[in-house]
């Protein structure tokens, strides 16, 4: 019987499952979408339902997975939102999404309360209400229920222990949470203490692939006793999934929003991390042992679904359009001015009078300088990158995945789902099939891409 491994990706807008053999190849998938209940500031949805939707996505991918025995199972999720728990373990308040407006005044109050610059320093990340503090302030402030809060687990280590595993804090998610200090790798007391929650509020802080328990056979059968993982952060877990996992690669990956991963050892010091947050890039720990993670966004893909909506090009317009905007020189394009870097989104105006390709290439192109922007801040605190990897559901489109050619030579793995994937990987170094992210498989090439 072979040996199989299954990942979990729970990511903003679907929960998405893979399993792959102990080779890396990919050999069914699942999904299912991320039931948010949406609100006025955001969104929510309940912890269970949450995990249903997470189990779901996995008994898809088991039911077309071939036959095997599921050896390893790793679960990486998005960042910021989690489950506050109480003492018998009971979920006190919904996850709020790590978008929602909740925790604005928070954040003030945290920055003034803490020091603006102290917090950054400590925790890699800016004084603002994306962060889980400025998240647990609003519950506690607004939610008295929440004080009695004793045990804080993000998505990923929340889903891990309803499928049977134990408690852990894994060290890329926790970065992103404001309650981790980041130059020690301990608890930051004083952004707990002002939330008036424990000191022990995160629990055991472990690396990405160490085992965290076992499958409970009574809640996912067929991957009773599989080895239990905290993949970590979605972002960090894909570069894992298409092989980014060496100091000086990067990870372009193209959703919603873009994130422009970069790898960097030995650790930042105070200086660089206070440089590369006053960027836009914060800075936490990797899914790597011994490595960081600068991490820097652009909303790349929401302008440019934007741009689309205005021209009311659906997908079955878009291939002429992407050929029509290959076809036209850099300086006809139209010049844009897209909101990239915030959720407040300000009406878009488009010229008119210009050919649809014509503002198509411009959107593009506007997009395009912002990432390199992006690339050239990282760069001035952690020096020359070393590779650029792409993935993600916008790199399918011709025409955005031309324009990533300004970055140099860029490389685009044959991976379905990377995020998944790569938590299928870690899952394999719970389960002691791969000793670390540094001796994982190598992507496997499709049998039809490997024919001239």
């Amino acid at each position: 019987m072979s040996d199989l491994l299954l990942g979990i990706d729970v990511g903003t807008s679907v929960c998405k499952a893979a399993v792959i053999d102990a080779t890396g190849a990919e050999r069914a998938h699942g999904q299912q979408p991320t039931p948010w209940q949406r609100l006025a500031h955001g969104a929510e949805v309940g912890p269970d339902a949450l995990f249903e939707a997470a189990l779901a996505a996995a008994r898809a991918a088991l039911a077309d997975a071939p036959e095997g025995r599921v050896r390893g199972l790793g679960v990486t999720s998005m960042a910021e939102g989690g489950v506050l728990l109480d003492g018998r373990g009971g979920p006190l308040a919904p996850v709020i999404a790590w978008h929602d407006r909740r925790g604005e005044e928070e954040a003030r109050r945290f920055a003034s309360d803490l020091g603006e610059q102290r917090f950054v320093e400590h925790t890699g990340l800016p004084a603002s209400p994306l962060c889980s503090l400025a998240k647990l302030g609003w519950l506690v402030e607004h939610r008295p229920a929440t004080r009695a809060g004793v045990r804080w687990l993000n998505v990923a280590e929340w889903v891990v222990r309803r499928l049977g595993g134990r408690d852990v804090a894994e060290l890329s998610l926790a970065s992103r949470t404001g309650l981790l200090d980041l130059p020690t790798r301990t608890p930051f007391v004083e952004a707990l203490a002002w939330a008036g929650l424990p000191d022990d509020l995160l629990g055991e802080l472990v690396l990405a692939g160490t085992p965290a328990g076992t499958v409970d056979e009574a809640v996912l059968p067929d991957a009773a006793g599989a080895a239990l993982t905290v993949a970590g952060h979605d972002h960090l877990c894909a570069g894992v999934g298409v092989g980014v996992v060496q100091p000086g690669d990067v990870l372009d990956s193209c959703g919603t929003a873009e994130a422009l991963v970069r790898i960097v050892a030995p650790p930042l010091d105070g200086e660089q991390v206070r440089r590369s947050v006053a960027g836009g890039v914060t800075v936490g720990w990797h899914v790597a042992e011994g490595r960081q993670a600068l991490l820097g966004s652009v909303w790349s893909g929401l302008a440019l679904r934007e741009v689309l909506d205005a021209l009311g090009v659906g997908e079955h317009g878009r291939s002429e359009l992407d050929a029509g905007a290959l076809a036209t020189a850099a300086g006809d394009a139209a010049e844009l001015d897209l909101e990239l870097h915030s959720l407040d989104r300000r009406p878009l105006h488009l010229p008119t009078g210009l050919p649809p390709e014509r503002i198509w290439r411009g959107a593009i192109d506007a997009v395009a300088a912002e990432v390199q922007a992006v690339l050239a801040h990282i760069e001035t605190v952690a020096g020359p990158r070393r590779r650029v990897v792409v993935t993600g559901g916008w790199a399918r489109d011709e025409a955005v995945l031309a324009s990533k050619e300004r970055l140099g030579a860029v490389e685009t793995p044959p991976v379905v789902e990377a995020g998944a994937r790569g938590a299928a990987l870690l899952g394999g170094v719970a389960a002691g099939l791969f000793e670390s992210v540094d001796s994982l498989p190598p992507i496997p090439i499709p049998a039809a891409a490997g024919r001239s």
